[in-house]
C-alpha cells in the first residue's frame, strides 16, 4: 500500500579496488547528468558521412558551446551544459578514415579509399557497406590495417579528455566502443577508464567478437592499475544475443562467467537514439507503457531481431533465475541512458533533433518523418528507418563530487539512472523503520542510507514484512510535468518470469487500490503547436511505499519508472516545420521518462 505520498511545488558489487566512501560523504551525493557514448570524426561511420568534428569539439558542445553540423546548421544543447561526458569512438579503424582522406598520407592511395570520399552519395554508401561488413565479420580490411594510426587516434581521444577535465566542474572520461556484431546481432560495448592510466591500444572486434575476451582484457588491464568498465548498449538490436542464457559459445553460464561479467559490466544503457531497451509489449503485455520507442531492425539489415534475450527487464528476471541455479546473478546491472551521437553532440531534445550520423540522417528529407518522394529507391544505410530513431538519452549518477573518482564509483555501485532525454532526477532507497516525516527532514539522506540501501544495492530482509521503498523524482523545468511514478517488480515463480507494475504516485490523487493505477489526469497537447499546457503535472514526487503483495520468500528486484505528461515527438515537430503530415505509424506524442537502477531483495 502507499503509506505516504507528497507532491510538492518545488552497490553494490564488492571489489577489492572499489572506492570506500565515508558515511557522511554519502549524504552529500548529488544528481549529475551526462553522456558517455559520443563519437567524432575519428569513428569510421562518422567521418564517411561528412562529420568533421573532433573530440575537442565534443567537449565544447557538452560545455554549452554551439557546433556546426555536417549538414550546415548549428547545433547546441538547449538545456544547458552537462556535468560529465565521454568521447568513445569505435576501436575499429579508429582515426583511419581521416588519414585515408589526407593527400599527404600514403593511405590516401590504397584501393579501399576509392569511392570512400566521393561527392556522389551512393558511392559513399557502397564504400561504407564494405567497412561495415568487415566489422560485422571481425576481419580487418587488409589495406586498412594501420595500428600506428589507431594508436595515434586513441592518444588524441585521451588527450582531449584530459584537456577538458575540470574536477569539481566538468568530468571527462577517455573511452572507446567495442563494436562486436556477429551476424548483425549487436553486442556493442562502450568502454570507460577511471583515470589517466589506460592501455596503449583499445580492444576492438578485430581482436575478438567475443565480449568475454574483452572482459579478460579489462581484467588484465585492471591488474596493471588501469581500471575500466564496459557498458553494453542496444540490447534491443542484439537478436537475442546480449542477454542469452548461455555464454558466447553456447555453453551453460557458470558462476565464474557471472562474476566476471558483473565485475566488468555493472551498468547497461537503457535508452539511446537507436531505441529503448526497457521491455517489449510481447514480453510485458500488461505494461501499457511497454511500447516506448521500440526499434528492433538489426543494424545494416531489414531483419527484425529476436525479442527474447534483447531487453533489460527480461534479463533482470532471468538473472534471478540463473542465480537460483548457480548462486551468482550475471544480469545484476544498473541503468544509464546515452545518445550514441556521431555528431560530437547528442540530439536529446525532441524540439531540436538533428539525427545521429552526419549527412546520412542530417536533414528532414533523410530522416523521413514524413513520406519523401523516391524513398523506395533508397539503398544501404540511406534506407534505414531513421524516423523510428529517438531523441535520447542521458545518464544520471548520484555522486559526492563532480570528478572521475566519484562518478566512476557511482557507476560501479550502480547508483545511476537513465532518462529518455529530459533531465528528470530519480532516486530509490529500500529499508526498514524510516520515520514517517523523513522527506521533510534535513537529514533525509543520512537516514535513507543508514537504514537501508540505495538503488543498485542488495537488501537482505530483516523480517517477513515488506521493506519500505523511498522513491523520489523531480521534473526537468524545460519539459512537461510529471504524470506518475511507478515501481516495477520482477521475480521468478516456479521457473516462470513474472512482473508487476504499481503506480505509486499520481498527478491527480492516489492510485486505485485495486488496480494500482492512476486515473487519467487529462493532460493533452495540441500537436499542431506542440505547446506544453499549464496546469498539469507535478514538479516532484516524494513517495514512501510498501509492496501490497510482498512475499518474504521471494527473490525479487524493484526499480522506479517516472513518466512525464505527453509532449510532441521529434517527428511531429519536424513534420510541422516542413508543413507535412507525420508518417503513418509514428506516434504524434510520447511520454518521456526516467528509470532508476534496481534494488534486489533477498529472502531471509
Amino acid at each position: 500500500m502507499i503509506k505516504r505520498f507528497i507532491a510538492t511545488a518545488t552497490a553494490t558489487f564488492a571489489l577489492a579496488f572499489a572506492i570506500n566512501v565515508a558515511a557522511d560523504e554519502a549524504d552529500r551525493r548529488q544528481a549529475l547528468f551526462g553522456d558517455v557514448h559520443i563519437h567524432t570524426q575519428l569513428s569510421f561511420d562518422a567521418y564517411i558521412f561528412g562529420i568533421r568534428r573532433t573530440p575537442d569539439d565534443a567537449y565544447r558542445y557538452a560545455l554549452g558551446e554551439t557546433l556546426r553540423h555536417a549538414a550546415g546548421y548549428d547545433i547546441a544543447l538547449k538545456g544547458g551544459p552537462l556535468d560529465f561526458y565521454a568521447v568513445t569512438d569505435h576501436a575499429e579503424y579508429l582515426g583511419v578514415l581521416p588519414t585515408m582522406n589526407d593527400p599527404a598520407s600514403s593511405m590516401s592511395s590504397i584501393a579501399s579509399a576509392e569511392g570512400m570520399f566521393s561527392p556522389v552519395f551512393t558511392d559513399i554508401i557502397t564504400a561504407f557497406g564494405k567497412v561495415f561488413q568487415s566489422v560485422t565479420d571481425g576481419k580487418e580490411i587488409e589495406d586498412m590495417k594501420a595500428p600506428g594510426i589507431v594508436k595515434s587516434g586513441w592518444q588524441e581521444v585521451q588527450a582531449a579528455a584530459d584537456r577538458y577535465y575540470r574536477p569539481g566542474e566538468f568530468t571527462t572520461f577517455a573511452g572507446f566502443e567495442f563494436t562486436s556484431q556477429p551476424d548483425y546481432g549487436n553486442l556493442h560495448r562502450v568502454v570507460l577508464f577511471r583515470s589517466s592510466r589506460r592501455p596503449e591500444l583499445p580492444f576492438g572486434a578485430m581482436d575478438s567478437t567475443n565480449p568475454e575476451d574483452l572482459w579478460a582484457w579489462l581484467d588484465a588491464s585492471r591488474d596493471e592499475g588501469m581500471d575500466g568498465l564496459a557498458i553494453p548498449h542496444n540490447s534491443n538490436l542484439s537478436d537475442g544475443l546480449m542477454f542469452q542464457l548461455t555464454d558466447f559459445d553456447g555453453n551453460p553460464i557458470t558462476s565464474e562467467y557471472a562474476q566476471t561479467r558483473m565485475r566488468n559490466e555493472p551498468i547497461v544503457e537503457m535508452t539511446q537514439v537507436k531505441g529503448t531497451s526497457d521491455t517489449h509489449p510481447a514480453l510485458s503485455p500488461n505494461d501499457e507503457f511497454a511500447g516506448f520507442e521500440i526499434y528492433e531492425t538489426l543494424l545494416g539489415t531489414d531483419i527484425t531481431g529476436k525479442t527474447q534475450g534483447s531487453y533489460v527487464r527480461e534479463a533482470l528476471q532471468n538473472g534471478l533465475k540463473i542465480e537460483e541455479e548457480i548462486g551468482v546473478n550475471p544480469y545484476k546491472f544498473g541503468l544509464i541512458g546515452a545518445s550514441d551521437s556521431h555528431n560530437a553532440g547528442g540530439p536529446v531534445e525532441e524540439d531540436h533533433f538533428f539525427g545521429k550520423t552526419g549527412l546520412v540522417d542530417g536533414t528532414p528529407d533523410r530522416r523521413r518523418a514524413f513520406v519523401v518522394p523516391g524513398e523506395d529507391d533508397l539503398t544501404g544505410a540511406a534506407a534505414s528507418s531513421f524516423f523510428q530513431w529517438s531523441a535520447a538519452g542521458l545518464a544520471g549518477v548520484w555522486a559526492e563530487r563532480n570528478n572521475r573518482e566519484d562518478i566512476f564509483a557511482a557507476m560501479r555501485r550502480k547508483e545511476t539512472f537513465a532518462t529518455s532525454g529530459p533531465r528528470i532526477k530519480v532516486r530509490l532507497f529500500a529499508g526498514y523503520d524510516y520515520p514517517e516525516e523523513i522527506f521533510e527532514r534535513s537529514d533525509f539522506a543520512t537516514l535513507a542510507y543508514s537504514q537501508g540501501v540505495p538503488m543498485g544495492g542488495d537488501l537482505s530482509l530483516e523480517s517477513s514484512r515488506s521493506p519500505t521503498f523511498l522513491a523520489q523524482a523531480s521534473r526537468d523545468a524545460h519539459s512537461a510535468g510529471l504524470q506518475r511514478m511507478q515501481i516495477i517488480r520482477g521475480w521468478v515463480e516456479e521457473g516462470e518470469l513474472k512482473e508487476a507494475i504499481f503506480d505509486i504516485a499520481c498527478d491527480n490523487g492516489s492510485p486505485d487500490p485495486s488496480t494500482h493505477r492512476c486515473a487519467d489526469n487529462g493532460a493533452q497537447i495540441d500537436v499542431t503547436s506542440c505547446e506544453i499546457p499549464s496546469g498539469y503535472g507535478q514538479t516532484q514526487f516524494d513517495v514512501s511505499w510498501t509492496d501490497p503483495d510482498f512475499d518474504p520468500n521471494r527473490r525479487a528486484f524493484y526499480y522506479a519508472r517516472v513518466l512525464e505528461n505527453p509532449t510532441c515527438r521529434w517527428s511531429t515537430w519536424e513534420a510541422n516545420r516542413q508543413g507535412k503530415e507525420v508518417r503513418d505509424g509514428l506516434p504524434l506524442t510520447i511520454l518521456e521518462r526516467a528509470w532508476s537502477s534496481p534494488i534486489w531483495v533477498k529472502p531471509q
